[in-house]
């Protein structure tokens, strides 16, 4: 069936991930739901069955229609987080398949941090594994609201329930004391295509739905227009022209809630308090405006407002800080240390910062705290304390995915270090007041 324009847009978007260890069928899944969704073109098809031929299989290789980089076709596996767009006539998707390694954890945080859903698979003959744990925990770091359990690989296991019901039993368990809200399991074989797209005719015992059939189903929750409201400033327009003499407006993208004309809200960091005279979008005056549409503000005072301040309403403002304590998953190469200075870039606006305190690494294997590292090298996990140069004006990652999340970078070369979601974690820990460091004149704050 042939999805119109209408169709598409009257559905829904869901972005999800993919996780899981190596070789448990992570392209392989993603392959099979663009195959038998009918979502790839022909001359893709046909380059993945020549491929295919050419590497000595009889039947086309589902997992090279993501695997696109040389060396993962050459060793079987994801390296990169590759992204797929598909739809149905039901909803819309952006797929994330994230890698399995240990060494590229950080790629799966960059995939999983904007999804609202996150597909975990399983080889049912090896069960729930370390990188199972390190990848659930992930996800319920990053707050994201549903995850799949896909037992993949249920062919090899003569589609056995016991067996399937022993790993559904302990992965529920342990993603559940992390905090995951909501865990739905789901027994597969990418590579036959049971319970992908179509039911599968092996697993009698299994009555509930196929991994697409979750997928177009399961809650979008993700409802920007119900968070605290934001609207980081990305730009000051003032044309000073004939026509408009005396126009100022704040342009940017509202990042969470509702905005009104006549309402009272605060311009952060510096606290002054106006009332908003007019929105203008896509060249027309409006009384409302809601995330995440691009607009610009007018305000009825005169305020020194410029790239990076956040309006918010008067009565509901996020807190000011310099002292900003956060979880950080390091994605650089190069080590994060205490005392090290960085750029602290949030929603808009970018500062000079000092990393304080770095008062434990997370062992996502058991969740258990190694206190003091000293630094987090790449693909850790850890607790930090940073202190700004300038205020901020930080929600908690609990509340807002989009306003508690920033990134620290390498003043030096721009280089992304870590990303990082302020407030408490699910393994969060009483930390000491930080200690105190030695400032160079030009970063004294």
């Amino acid at each position: 069936m042939t999805t119109t324009t209408e169709q598409l847009s009257a559905t829904t978007l869901l972005r999800f991930a993919t996780a899981g260890s190596v070789d448990d069928g992570k392209s392989t899944l993603v392959g099979r739901l663009l195959h038998d969704s009918k979502s790839i073109l022909t001359d893709q098809l046909e380059a993945v069955e020549q491929a295919s031929l050419n590497r000595g299989q009889e039947a086309p290789d589902l997992a090279l229609l993501t695997d696109g980089l040389r060396a993962e076709r050459e060793q079987g596996i994801t390296i990169d987080v590759a992204y797929r767009y598909f739809a149905t006539t039901r909803r819309r998707f952006i797929l994330a398949d994230t890698p399995g390694h240990v060494q590229y954890t950080r790629n799966m945080v960059t995939g999983a941090s904007t999804a609202e859903l996150a597909v975990v698979l399983v080889d049912a003959r090896n069960g729930v594994v370390e990188q199972t744990r390190r990848h659930a925990a992930v996800a319920a770091l990053l707050r994201v609201p549903h995850v799949v359990l896909a037992v993949n690989k249920m062919d090899l296991v003569d589609y056995a329930e016991p067996v399937f019901a022993a790993i559904a039993e302990e992965f529920t368990a342990y993603a559940a004391s992390l905090g995951v809200p909501e865990i739905t399991a789901i027994p597969i074989s990418a590579l036959a295509g049971d319970n992908v797209v179509e039911p599968s005719a092996h697993m009698d015992w299994y009555g509930g739905p196929t991994v697409l059939e979750h997928l177009e189903t399961v809650p979008v929750s993700h409802d920007l227009t119900a968070c605290h409201a934001r609207f980081p400033v990305q730009y000051v327009i003032r044309p000073q022209s004939a026509e408009h003499p005396d126009y100022r407006g704040y342009a940017g993208q509202i990042a969470a809630g509702v905005f009104r004309v006549g309402e009272a809200v605060s311009v952060l960091p510096s606290g002054r308090t106006t009332t908003i005279t007019g929105i203008d979008a896509l060249g027309e005056s409006v009384d409302i405006a809601w995330a995440p549409q691009s607009v610009t503000i007018r305000l009825a005072d005169d305020i020194d407002i410029s790239r990076g301040d956040l309006i918010a309403p008067a009565d509901d403002s996020p807190a000011v800080t310099q002292d900003v304590e956060a979880t950080v998953c390091h994605v650089a190469d190069q080590p994060l240390s205490v005392g090290q200075r960085v750029l602290i870039k949030h929603t808009t606006r970018t500062v000079k910062a000092i990393v304080k305190d770095i008062p434990s690494r997370l062992t996502l294997d058991d969740l258990s705290q190694h206190p003091a590292p000293g630094q987090l090298v790449a693909n850790d996990i850890g607790r930090v304390v940073v202190r700004t140069a300038e205020p901020l004006a930080l929600d908690a990652y609990a509340d807002s995915r989009r306003t508690g999340s920033f990134l620290l970078i390498d003043p030096a070369d721009g280089t992304t270090l870590s990303a990082g979601m302020a407030g408490a974690s699910f393994a969060a820990v009483a930390e000491a007041a930080a200690p105190a460091a030695d400032d160079d004149a030009e970063w004294d704050f």
